[in-house]
């Protein structure tokens, strides 16, 4: 049975200290809840972290040989396998490997289907939590197991297989059309993408380095070839990407112009909301469901992408101030973001 949500909002976050700095509450009927500070917080400074409900990476990270915890999505390649792996060059060599803070020896698999995890907690925390019900132990590779099948299909099909491998009495709603059609509108409306990187966390790491400025540009030109030979051979897909459900961060609704920001510093799926400008106690924590460049575009743009994403129309303060400009084609805006496509990549390839 499923944890009391009092219980599940314990495991996700911590109340005492979450509770002093911000609150949930219902704006209206066309906005439903949102997220308000009680406290003020200063730009930069974190707002709270957060672990998902329910997380899972996404099917195409096999695809591309990334391997990640099955549980918390830490990159389970130090950073110079990382690098290799995606610039196609095997004999690379990173300097200040010490600031990898992957450790190979913690890694531990499930002796029944042999999937990784970076910790025996981990491990263990999985075992408890679902891997216990969808464990395929011997049946692993058989192409006919409910479980497997699931990867493949339309939502009718998605739902019969669903209802096949995992029904149970208690969250029978769940396996009715319409429940199963609501289930996949919450995660998919609600859910926050998460992208872990060994590279990333690497480069970060560096950046923070205290170097003499020959030492400093070294490295610098060092990196900037790396990300340029990993663009020829693997391009923009540089990190372990999936998405998660999580309680709090659920709650804050979009803006053109967000004062927050979700990030993913740990390197696994610990979601850290930080302040972009300074808030004051009451203002509502917003967050933007677009990325920089689509925020960039026009009203009209931005509008359409959200409709057809999140089935919303935005009033936020950027949006109002824009009601009376001349819609904008997305055509005529790709055209004029293809000249600041290049100067955008490192920022792209290292933000996580």
């Amino acid at each position: 049975m499923a944890a009391p949500l009092d219980d599940m909002f314990s495991r996700c976050v911590d109340p005492g200290k979450i509770l002093n700095s911000v609150e949930v509450r219902f704006i209206d009927k066309v906005k439903g809840k949102g997220l308000f500070a009680k406290k003020p917080f200063k730009k930069g400074e974190a707002i709270f972290t957060e672990r998902p409900l329910v997380s899972a990476q996404f099917l195409w990270n096999a695809l591309y040989k990334y391997r990640a915890c099955e549980y918390c999505m830490r990159a389970l390649e130090t950073a110079e396998e990382n690098a290799r792996r995606l610039s196609g060059m095997p004999a690379l060599i990173l300097p200040h490997q010490e600031l990898c803070k992957v450790q190979p020896e913690l890694h531990h698999t499930c002796p029944h289907c042999q999937v990784i995890y970076c910790s025996s907690e981990c491990r263990q925390a999985a075992w408890d939590q679902y891997h216990q019900v969808l464990c395929l132990g011997p049946s692993h590779n058989d192409p006919d197991h409910p479980i497997n099948k699931l990867q493949d299909g339309q939502l009718a099909s998605l739902r019969t297989l669903f209802t096949t491998a995992l029904y149970d009495d208690h969250v029978s709603e769940w396996f009715t059309p319409d429940g199963f059609r609501a289930l996949f509108a919450l995660v998919g409306t609600n859910g926050q993408g998460i992208g872990t990187s060994s590279l990333s966390q690497w480069v970060h790491a560096c950046d923070a380095l205290a170097l003499p400025h020959q030492q400093r540009e070294q490295l610098d030109a060092f990196i900037d070839q790396l990300y340029k030979d990993i663009d020829k051979e693997t391009g923009d897909f540089l990190n372990c990407e999936g998405s998660g459900l999580y309680l709090l961060q659920s709650s804050c609704n979009h803006s053109c112009v967000p004062n927050a920001e979700a990030s993913f510093p740990d390197n696994n799926f610990l979601l850290h909301l930080s302040a972009l400008r300074d808030i004051v106690p009451g203002e509502e924590i917003c967050i933007s469901y677009l990325d920089c460049c689509q925020r960039d575009r026009s009203r009209h743009s931005r509008h359409k992408i959200l409709r057809e994403n999140y089935l919303f129309v935005c009033s936020c303060q950027k949006c109002t101030s824009q009601v009376d400009d001349p819609d904008v084609t997305s055509e005529d805006e790709e055209e004029g973001e293809g000249d600041t496509e290049g100067d955008d990549m490192e920022d792209e390839m290292t933000d996580v």
